[in-house]
């Protein structure tokens, strides 16, 4: 995952593993005849379709049309095929076999199968509890509704650094700040954010209640306190720190500017307006601290160009007036507000929103006080008591890590939930090949569609990432379940999901263009599943209450379908040329520049896998997430008690996955116990500077030499994807494999360091090699969070089942686990953020995107000791015949 910084792009490897397609694939490469008659009889099996909006396509040219056997026909016409979706391009006698147009049309077209967000349980109370939130998490401070078109709130201030200004708003890591990030969170209606910016520090606490009065949505506060050091904007105002708190109508309805005159003694009206769902609405601020307050407003369709619109008013009034101040003034009909709220050394601030706030509403006043002074300080002070008492009560880490880690594994959590955004847009899916809209576009727009999400970073990736989203949830299972809900209502009409979502401007704003559209031939790992997983056991095991079992019931019977259309996509587009074989399609067979081509749709971007990519390509990663896909399903059918055909070929396919024989076959290396992948492979590649020549000038190009032809082969890098049957409990503990995997485990030359697992060994032949003169390594040796959670949990499986490396399997969770917990908190410490990844050869050092807390807040979870359940039913007959498992071996 990647994206930019408001400024510039940085680390190129990040972009590379998050944004773009597989280098130069084809999204609607032909399959082989089984394969794609398997797609058809699946898509047959009630995957419905429905009619999307036309697409205006350039010129057919008359020969295709003819060999499509259509004639001479209009670009109307043509717009009209893809719009019924009637082209079929079949002779007499074929197979109906499915035209790119088509697909392109199946691409765009939503499931035909009830939504998740209509369930009664995401209605009512539930909706309304989560409408408002710090649900901009690409901003220092940004609050919306779950609604498309939403009030939005934030905060600027003027940071200095060098002699010059800067207007922090949106999070960068170009600003550097020397730390910022929630410290408490519950991903409801408290928060509290400490922000470090050189010489100034700002707190910011938010709180949200339903009160008598309040419209829909209830009413929220910000407290914003600042401290400044005397960080110099000029030497006349030494100690003058100038924030700027906004209110916006992305539906562009007008807001009426309130009072700029500070009052001592009470609140000031800041701006009102009015809006259909929550009614009269109004901003006050109060403050007991002596503050000069400018505000400017301005007529807006772009939420994303605030910064620039800010920063254009208050220097053209310092050309004029010779202050660093907003002009007072508004344009007519103005739909955003900005208050400039100027301060001496330090002040607090309280702001209020009021929803339902008509002026004849007698209850007014008081619900200003109920949210601002002293009685906002002991509504704090108790949420935060009761965020540390769940926090308490959902890890049990109390007697586990001492009190030093324990403030860090809060901050991890409270990063992650503020790190929930909501997002409303449309995503942006390629065109087949050759195809392009006549505006020049190479893309068909999804349908409108919201998503509730996590994001793994806010400065660096402030959008829903696919395979990560599996890795955030375990704190609140309602909005686990309305998260999951929401990505599942993304599946196509194939059972496909975009795996990154770009929604909205202020989400594109952040993506450099090469890196936008998504490809419907693009997997990622389903990561989904570890928690749905995890909500069918629980209900087994009874950890919920009645009223929570019913509801996630509910849920898994809905998203059932949802579920068997995205299983069945992977089975039949990331499938292998041999039945029960996997490997992640999308490979650049083509590349002369890439070491080793990457996959990205493994969300292991540049890990090595075989280095020719063709169709005998067996990932056992992918294997693995197949086999905990099959077990998750087996399970919700177990549990919703089915008995069809669809739950037999499920209970089926588990137990051939599970079949440890067929495993070893396929993937296991007997000399090193390790399991690897399999494919078309040479270890004689290297990157080697040519010269080249280009209209008569001469430049030098870094391009990949083969001396040594590739041949089908186990392919021998030993990291990561060597672990995957380990992460799974897919060996019996009584095997001399397990022992083998201990080994490598343990190894300081494979893969044990002494602050995490490396994700490469250092023995590999691409250890911590460049993949193009652009991208140095990424999953080739850096400690990367995910996967040792991932392993730790294979070790505390193993660690609880009876047999002969018990003892040696708890002794290196032990320490595995230590080393893991340490380096994190010291890191935190060091620098005051998360990190994407951890440098093996640089003392664990963090590096990548900093602020980054998707899956590194998995610290709690490891802090906690807990784990997914994911480890699989026992294994059934074999359903692979033994000839075709000696062809695989």
């Amino acid at each position: 995952m990647s994206g930019g910084s408001g400024s510039s792009v940085r680390r190129p490897a990040a972009a590379a593993r998050s944004r773009g397609s597989a280098s130069g694939s084809e999204p609607y490469a032909p399959a082989d005849a089984r394969r794609a008659a398997a797609a058809a009889a699946a898509r047959r099996r009630g995957r419905g379709g429905g009619d999307h909006g036309p697409l205006r396509l350039m010129e057919v040219s008359p020969r295709n049309l003819l060999l499509l056997g259509i004639g001479s026909v209009s670009l109307l016409a043509v717009a009209f095929v893809v719009y019924t979706g009637v082209w079929h391009g079949r002779a007499e006698g074929e197979v109906e076999v499915e035209t790119p147009l088509r697909r392109v049309v199946r691409s765009v077209t939503p499931l035909d199968a009830p939504r998740m967000m209509d369930l009664p349980q995401f209605q009512g109370d539930h909706k309304e509890s989560l409408y408002w939130g710090t649900y901009r998490p690409n901003v220092y401070l940004g609050i919306r509704a779950r609604t498309p078109l939403s009030l939005i709130a934030g905060l600027m201030w003027i940071g200095a650094k060098n002699g010059q200004y800067f207007l922090r708003h949106v999070c960068q890591d170009s600003d550097e700040l020397r730390s910022y990030g929630w410290t408490n969170h519950n991903g409801r209606d408290y928060g509290r954010q400490v922000l470090v910016d050189h010489g100034f520090s700002l707190t910011t606490s938010f709180l949200k209640e339903k009160g008598q009065g309040s419209g829909y949505g209830g009413d929220w506060a910000v407290r914003l306190d600042a401290n400044s050091e005397g960080a110099s904007l000029s030497e006349d105002q030494e100690s003058t720190t100038h924030l700027f708190f906004y209110i916006a109508d992305e539906a562009g309805n007008s807001i009426t500017m309130g009072s700029h005159a500070p009052s001592s003694k009470g609140h000031v009206l800041l701006a009102s307006g009015s809006r259909e769902e929550i009614g009269d609405w109004k901003v006050y601020l109060r403050s007991e601290d002596n503050l000069e307050i400018h505000r400017a407003g301005f007529r807006s369709v772009s939420m994303n160009s605030l910064s620039e619109q800010v920063q254009q008013a208050l220097a053209t009034n310092a050309m004029q007036s010779g202050n660093l101040n907003l002009p007072d003034m508004a344009e007519d009909s103005s739909n955003v507000i900005v208050y400039q709220v100027s301060l001496k050394r330090s002040a607090k601030v309280d702001i209020v929103f009021l929803s339902g706030a008509a002026s004849e509403n007698p209850m007014i006043a008081e619900r200003i006080n109920r949210l601002t002074g002293p009685v906002l300080s002991t509504h704090l002070e108790s949420k935060q008591k009761d965020f540390e008492k769940k926090y308490d009560q959902n890890f049990n880490v109390n007697n586990k890590i001492n009190p030093k880690e324990l403030s860090v594994g809060v901050a991890a959590l409270s990063n992650l939930l503020g790190g929930i955004g909501y997002f409303y847009g449309q995503s942006r899916i390629a065109l087949p090949k050759g195809f392009t809209q006549k505006n020049g576009d190479k893309y068909i727009p999804y349908w409108p569609a919201a998503l509730y999400t996590a994001v793994p970073s806010r400065s660096f990736f402030p959008r829903g990432f696919l395979w990560d989203e599996g890795f955030h949830q375990r704190w609140d299972v309602h909005i686990s379940m309305d998260i999951i809900g929401h990505w599942l209502d993304l599946i196509n009409a194939d059972g496909w999901i975009p795996r990154e979502q770009i929604l909205g401007a202020e989400a594109l704003s952040k993506v450099p263009e090469e890196f936008v559209l998504q490809y419907p031939s693009n997997g990622n790992p389903p990561t989904l599943f570890l928690a749905l997983r995890d909500l069918a056991s629980g209900i087994h095991a009874n950890q919920f209450s009645d009223e929570d079992s019913e509801k996630i019931s509910t849920f898994l019977e809905r998203a059932y379908v949802r579920l068997n259309s995205w299983f069945q996509w992977f089975n039949t587009t990331q499938a292998g040329k041999y039945e029960g074989t996997f490997y992640w399609h999308g490979r650049d067979n083509m590349t002369t520049r890439e070491l080793n081509p990457k996959t990205l749709t493994s969300g292991l971007d540049d890990y090595p896998r075989a280095s020719h990519p063709n169709d005998e390509e067996r990932h056992v990663d992918l294997r693995c997430w197949m086999l905990l896909a099959t077990n998750c399903m087996c399970s919700i059918a177990e549990f919703l008690k089915t008995d069809s055909s669809l739950e037999k070929d499920y209970h089926k396919m588990s137990n051939q996955l599970s079949d440890f024989g067929i495993l070893n076959k396929m993937h296991l290396d007997d000399k090193t116990g390790a399991y690897f992948d399999y494919g078309n492979h040479t270890e004689k590649v290297r990157l080697r500077w040519y010269e080249i020549r280009d209209n008569d000038v001469m430049r030098r190009e870094l391009l990949r030499e083969t001396w040594q032809p590739p041949q089908l082969q186990l392919v021998p890098h030993v990291g990561y994807v060597s672990m995957f049957p380990f992460m799974m409990g897919a060996i019996p503990p009584e095997s001399w494999v397990l022992e083998k995997q201990l080994n490598l485990i343990s190894n300081s030359s494979i893969l044990w360091t002494d602050y995490g697992l490396r994700s490469l060994s250092r023995t590999s032949s691409i250890y911590m090699k460049r993949n193009t003169e652009h991208d140095p390594p990424y999953w080739r040796g850096a400690i990367w969070i995910n996967m040792n959670y991932m392993i730790l949990s294979g070790l505390h499986h193993y660690a609880h089942e009876d047999g002969p490396y018990k003892d040696r399997a708890k002794e290196l969770y032990d320490e595995l686990r230590s080393n893991l917990i340490r380096n994190i908190v010291m890191n935190y410490h060091e620098t005051g953020f998360f990190w994407e990844n951890y440098d093996q050869t640089n003392k664990g050092k963090g590096k990548g995107a900093r602020s980054f807390t998707g899956w590194t807040s998995l610290l709690v979870l490891i802090m906690g000791e807990s784990y997914p359940t994911l480890h699989s039913i026992p294994s059934g007959p074999a359903s692979i015949p033994p000839t075709q498992i000696a062809t695989l071996s």
